[in-house]
């Protein structure tokens, strides 16, 4: 099949090796443009970009698709679909009409649940138990359209959101190749069970330790790897990316009794056994090997304080 494809990061970028390796004929692919990134804040290209040079694929980058230029760009193409996964642009109806089967997109969560930029780590910091794809015929909505296909996927009780990304871009990668495949219906989603999947910013990632246990690890595991869940010790900024439930108890943020070479700190109820955590400007490293190069003793205080 006659496929334009957009998106931007790598959940996208492995939907596109997929296409390929399935002999679809990608004759545009669009991806947003190179963004500054790392220390030099040298222009980086997404992961799609990369892919697809790896296929030497045509690729644009426009900033938008509400011009004149883009839609002559895709009506050039003479797409008989365009498959979409993680863009980050939206698509005008002058866009969505042009490909003779329109535009499919490939959405992380079970739909109408967590419409919008962030369902991963909404479905973890929400508690879901399941999450899935959505293949879905786009309209003008926000990931309101026909829903074509849906798969769940259940969520690991230690499960991070990258950890969870990364299935999930495989589900998505080999239900797109069938979508294509079939004739189905596109079915109507019921907007009364809708979601809102905002995008993560980094405020919330703070940790709020009076909050009970079970709700602080869920942001632990929503917030890795992006942007990390923060908290601060000694005046010292710490990131906290791995953890689990404990037993302990004590003043919300407190350093609780534990084994050597073990760190639980008390939550509002509860407490959280830390696995995995990072000085700044340091490395990620396992508990045991970061209280080796810092000790820290059964009552210091973990707090939000001066963040």
């Amino acid at each position: 099949m006659r496929l334009i494809f957009a998106g931007t990061p790598e959940f996208a970028a492995i939907a596109l090796d997929a296409l390929v390796a399935a002999g679809h004929d990608i004759v545009l692919v669009l991806t947003q443009p190179d963004r500054p990134a790392g220390r030099g804040l040298r222009l980086e290209p997404s992961a799609v970009k990369k892919h697809a040079q790896k296929h030497i694929l045509t690729v644009e980058q426009p900033l938008t698709l509400k011009t004149d230029t883009a839609a002559a760009l895709i009506a050039a193409a003479q797409a008989d679909a365009m498959i979409v996964a993680a863009y980050g642009l939206i698509l005008p109806q002058s866009v969505l009409q042009v490909p003779r089967l329109g535009c499919l997109n490939i959405h992380a969560s079970l739909l109408p649940r967590w419409r919008g930029a962030a369902p991963i780590q909404r479905a973890i910091l929400a508690g879901d138990r399941h999450t899935g794809i959505t293949i879905m015929q786009m309209d003008e909505g926000l990931d309101t359209g026909g829903i074509l296909a849906q798969k769940p996927l259940p969520i690991g009780a230690d499960e991070t959101a990258g950890e969870l990304h990364d299935r999930l871009a495989a589900l998505g990668a080999q239900m797109i190749s069938e979508a294509l495949n079939t004739n189905a219906a596109p079915i109507q989603q019921d907007g009364a069970h809708a979601t809102y999947a905002a995008k993560i910013t980094k405020e919330e990632a703070i940790i709020n330790w009076t909050e009970d246990a079970a709700t602080v690890h869920r942001k632990i595991r929503a917030f890795n790897p992006f942007p990390g869940a923060l908290s601060v010790l000694g005046g010292e900024r710490i990131k906290i990316w791995r953890a689990q439930l404990a037993s302990g108890s004590g003043e919300p943020g407190a350093v609780c009794d534990a084994p050597p070479g073990q760190l639980q700190v008390a939550c509002g109820s509860g407490a959280v056994s830390i696995l995995e955590l990072q000085r700044a400007g340091g490395k990620r490293l396992a508990t045991a090997a970061f209280l080796g190069g810092y000790p820290i003793t059964t009552g210091a205080r973990f707090s939000a304080r001066s963040l």
